[in-house]
């Protein structure tokens, strides 16, 4: 076990675990931020996916101890009120069917559009291809990708 400080969300965690406990469990099981999700433990499909300084991170895979000082983004972190463009978008197209996926998939989308705010319809199939959705409502979060990216500021 070992000590790791954690700044998540904004806000200053510590964690006592075992240094190769993935930073999935580390959020869930200890800091109490459910909202990530456990799909398949491989980081193929995308629902534990968090921004690791602003980028799009795997945290099924990825040990606490490799963070460091990076700055780590929940799903309850990418807006206080839900307003960020990408939920905003979700809830407009009406992604969202049993919802599971939902959070990964708007944290790759979100760290996407930071770096592409003019996507082509090809470029989002792409950088979403990633995620797997269950439910298969894959035209509808390429459709709310797309609004978003004109919602941005």
């Amino acid at each position: 076990m070992a000590l790791f400080k954690l700044l998540v969300n904004g806000r200053n965690y510590e964690a006592d675990v075992d240094p190769e406990t993935p930073l999935l469990w580390v959020l869930r099981d200890h800091l109490g931020l459910v909202g990530t999700k456990y799909g398949c433990g491989i980081a193929q499909c995308g629902a534990c996916t968090i921004h690791l300084d602003g980028e799009a991170t795997r945290s099924c895979v990825l040990p606490v101890s490799a963070i460091g000082t990076a700055k780590v983004t929940t799903i309850e972190g990418l807006s206080s009120t839900g307003d960020h463009p990408v939920q905003l978008a979700w809830d407009e197209v009406d992604v969202p069917q049993c919802g599971y996926c939902q959070a990964g998939q708007i944290m790759t989308a979100a760290s996407f559009l930071k770096h592409n705010t003019k996507p082509t319809e090809e470029e989002i199939e792409v950088a979403m291809s990633g995620n797997l959705c269950r439910c298969g409502t894959y035209h509808r979060i390429r459709e709310a990708v797309k609004l978003a990216s004109t919602k941005l500021k």
